[in-house]
C-alpha cells in the first residue's frame, strides 16, 4: 500500500444558498481544490463524491456523472462515482478515494461532498433526514433524528448526571469558533443562557442543540506522497482510516450513552496511525446535535465515558485547550449540508496542519482527527492526517 497524502482543498460557504444549484456548489468546490494543487482536469484519475439524497431532495439521480459533466471532465471520459451512507457520505468518500490512491488503481483523485438541503421546506427535510435512521422501526412510528438523540441526551443525563449547561457549552464553544471561519453558516458568538433557554426541539434538545439545514461543498485532491512535493509545498499525509458499523434501531443495541462503530473505527484509526488519542491537537468530530460531540469525545478516547459534558464545561475542548474540538464551528455552526461534511472536516484539519487558519488556528498542529457518523452511528469513520515531517 502507497501513504497517500492531500495535496489540494477546495470549500464553498456553508448556508442557505439559495442562488446556487448543487451542481455550482460540487464544481465550485472541485475548481478551487484543484487550483490549489496547481493541476489541470487532464490529470485527475477519478472522481469521488458523497452525497446523501439528491434524488429526494433536488430530484435528480446520478450526480457524480452530473458534476464531473460540467465539469468539463465528460471528453476525458473521467469516471465519477458517487457514495452515499447518510451523514458519513463525505467521510466515506474520502475513505473510498484514500484506498484507491493507496492501492495503486489511481494516482490522483478528486473527493468532493456536496449538498442541497434547502430546496424543500424543513419538514421534508426533516423526513429525509430521519429515513437515515431505521426506517421500519423508527421513523414510521414519527421518530425523528432529534427525537432519537434526545433520547440518547436524556439517558447520557440519568447515567452520568450530563446537564443542560454541559449540552449548551458544546453550542457556544462552537458557535465562537465559527465566528472566525469565513465559510461558517453562522459568524456569532452566543452566550450560554441564549442556548439553555433556546425552543425546545425534543426534549432536553432546543434549537441550539441541533446543527441546521444547509447547501454547501467541499473538495480534496488526493495523490501518493512520493509524488505530492510536485504539487505543493505542504502535502498532508492521511495516517489511517478505520470505518465500523452498528445495528440501525437504537432498541437493538447495548447502550443509548456510546456509539460502538464510532469506538471501534477510532481503535482501527489510532492503531493502523501508530498514534494515541493524546497525539491528537485537534478533531473535527460529528455534532449535528450536541449530545453528538460529547458522546464522540468519550467514544473516540479523548475523555472517559460520562466525563465530555464536564470537560466541555471546563474548557478542555476549547481552542488550544487540552484537545481543540470543531476549530471549523462544527456541524452545528459551519453548517450541515450531511454529505459535504466529512469532507469539510478534512478541509478544516488540512488549513490547521498547514497552519493558515488564522484567528482560530491551533498552536503546534500536528495530528488531527476526523470523525464522520451516519444516521444515529449506524456507520463511523475516522481518519486521522498528519504534516509531512
Amino acid at each position: 500500500m502507497r501513504d497517500v497524502a492531500i495535496i489540494g482543498i477546495g470549500e464553498t460557504k456553508f448556508g442557505e444558498l439559495w442562488e446556487k444549484s448543487l451542481r455550482d456548489l460540487g464544481i465550485e468546490a472541485g475548481f478551487k481544490a484543484m487550483e490549489d494543487a496547481g493541476l489541470s482536469g487532464k490529470e485527475l484519475d477519478a472522481m469521488f463524491v458523497g452525497n446523501m439524497s439528491a434524488g429526494q431532495l433536488i430530484d435528480q439521480e446520478h450526480i457524480a456523472p452530473l458534476i464531473a459533466d460540467y465539469s468539463g471532465m465528460a471528453e476525458k471520459n473521467l469516471p465519477a462515482i458517487r457514495v452515499e451512507a447518510a451523514s458519513a457520505s463525505g467521510g466515506l468518500a474520502l475513505s473510498q478515494g484514500y484506498m484507491a490512491v493507496a492501492s495503486g488503481v489511481h494516482d490522483i483523485v478528486v473527493v468532493g461532498g456536496a449538498e442541497k438541503m434547502t430546496d424543500v421546506g424543513d419538514e421534508t427535510a426533516g423526513e429525509i433526514l430521519a429515513k437515515t435512521a431505521d426506517q421500519e422501526w423508527e421513523a414510521v412510528f414519527g421518530a425523528t433524528l432529534g427525537s432519537l438523540y434526545a433520547m440518547m441526551a436524556r439517558r447520557h443525563m440519568k447515567d452520568y448526571g450530563t446537564t443542560k449547561e454541559q449540552l449548551a457549552a458544546v453550542a457556544v464553544k462552537n458557535h465562537l469558533n465559527g465566528s472566525m471561519n469565513p465559510n461558517a453558516q453562522f459568524r456569532r458568538a452566543i452566550k450560554p443562557e441564549m442556548a439553555i433557554n433556546s425552543a425546545m426541539v425534543a426534549d432536553p434538545l432546543g434549537t441550539f442543540d441541533c446543527a441546521p439545514l444547509s447547501d454547501g461543498a467541499a473538495a480534496v485532491i488526493l495523490a501518493p506522497l512520493d509524488k505530492a512535493k510536485k504539487y505543493t509545498d505542504t502535502p498532508i499525509k492521511i495516517l489511517s482510516c478505520g470505518q465500523a458499523g452498528d445495528y440501525m434501531a437504537l432498541h437493538d443495541r447495548e447502550s443509548l450513552t456510546r456509539m460502538d462503530a464510532t469506538i471501534v473505527a477510532a481503535k482501527k484509526a489510532f492503531k493502523y496511525a501508530g498514534l494515541k488519542p493524546k497525539d491528537i491537537q485537534l478533531a473535527e468530530v460529528h455534532d449535528n446535535f450536541t449530545i453528538t460531540e460529547i458522546m464522540a469525545i468519550e467514544d473516540l478516547g479523548f475523555f472517559k465515558k460520562g466525563q465530555g459534558g464536564k470537560a466541555t464545561e471546563d474548557g478542555l475542548t476549547a481552542l488550544n485547550s487540552k484537545i481543540s474540538v470543531n476549530t471549523s464551528g462544527g456541524l452545528k455552526a459551519k453548517g450541515n449540508p450531511v454529505g459535504a461534511v466529512g469532507v469539510g472536516q478534512a478541509v478544516e484539519a488540512v488549513i490547521q496542519l498547514r497552519g493558515e487558519a488564522g484567528e482560530r488556528q491551533v498552536d503546534k498542529a500536528e495530528n488531527a482527527l476526523l470523525h464522520n457518523i451516519g444516521g444515529t452511528g449506524s456507520t463511523a469513520i475516522v481518519h486521522i492526517l498528519g504534516r509531512v515531517r
